[in-house]
């Protein structure tokens, strides 16, 4: 229950913040875990990014005030983080279908998204193929872009189509190390955990000991304890364990995610899966 009670910390965290500053790089330390990892993790349990989940309950409580005070929109604008009453009308009318001032009127449509909360969900219908591996540190050489936590699941993939399109992945198989654990094509989701931003590296690699041509870059990893998931199929395949990792996973299994990359490995064909790495280290 450790890890519902501190996510639940961390939701009281934005909750009491919701007005102000929401510091995320705060809730994930509430959460004990990464910037990066505690967005990912509220995105896929809670089905909204954490930045939408924001927005919705600051016009939600915006909603309630034009209804039950005589509260000025440029008040409300500025208390809820607009730069303008124009902005703020904007967002208000995208969400509720209606201006701010048509809001006070009774009889006036408007939605509701209630406080989240977590709870623990123990399913077990379907297993989930792991192993735990201590691998020696690696250097990874690839492509590397900054992405926004938010957009990532429309960034990645664009990324990937266009290192198909450009032939990227055939120069990095012709530089990958002989012999090591962390195996494939790389997608190494690293750097959302330091700082306050909300954004992280994605770096579409091999692990490699040569030095990199341009314009890749090489990355140097630590010695650390992984817990390594199959994934059947392709990149969906390792999106649903993404999931599985965060809902069913981490809060049974006495480990916590580490502050260090994970790692989509995608796997020659013939082999008919491909593997997610996640750095842990125990409770």
């Amino acid at each position: 229950m450790d890890w519902v009670e501190r996510m639940n910390g961390a939701i009281s965290y934005i909750e009491d913040h919701i007005a102000g500053d929401v510091d995320y790089e705060t809730a994930s330390q509430i959460a004990c875990c990464s910037v990066y990892h505690f967005q990912r993790m509220f995105s896929f349990i809670a089905d909204v990014s954490l930045s939408e989940y924001v927005r919705r309950r600051r016009l939600t409580l915006a909603a309630f005030e034009l209804q039950n005070s005589p509260v000025k929109v440029i008040d409300l604008a500025l208390k809820y983080g607009y730069e303008s009453p124009e902005a703020f009308t904007r967002a208000f009318q995208n969400m509720h279908g209606t201006t701010p001032t048509a809001a006070r009127k009774n009889g006036t449509k408007l939605k509701a998204y209630p406080r989240i909360s977590f709870q623990i969900s123990i399913k077990g219908v379907a297993e989930m193929n792991y192993r735990i591996e201590d691998a020696p540190g690696f250097s990874v050489v690839g492509l590397q872009q900054c992405v926004d936590t938010d957009q990532a699941f429309r960034i990645v993939p664009d990324m990937w189509a266009n290192a198909a399109r450009e032939g990227l992945f055939e120069r990095l198989w012709e530089i990958r190390a002989d012999a090591h654990p962390v195996r494939g094509i790389l997608g190494v989701c690293a750097d959302g955990g330091f700082g306050t931003n909300e954004q992280f590296h994605y770096i579409m690699s091999i692990v490699s000991g040569q030095e990199p041509p341009e314009p890749m870059i090489k990355r140097d990893f630590p010695e650390a304890t992984w817990a390594v998931f199959e994934a059947e199929g392709g990149p969906e395949g390792i999106g649903e364990i993404w999931k599985r990792l965060y809902t069913e996973w981490v809060p049974t299994s006495g480990y916590e995610l580490a502050d260090l990359p994970a790692i989509e490995c995608y796997l020659p064909p013939e082999e008919n899966k491909n593997e997610l790495w996640v750095a842990v280290v125990k409770k």
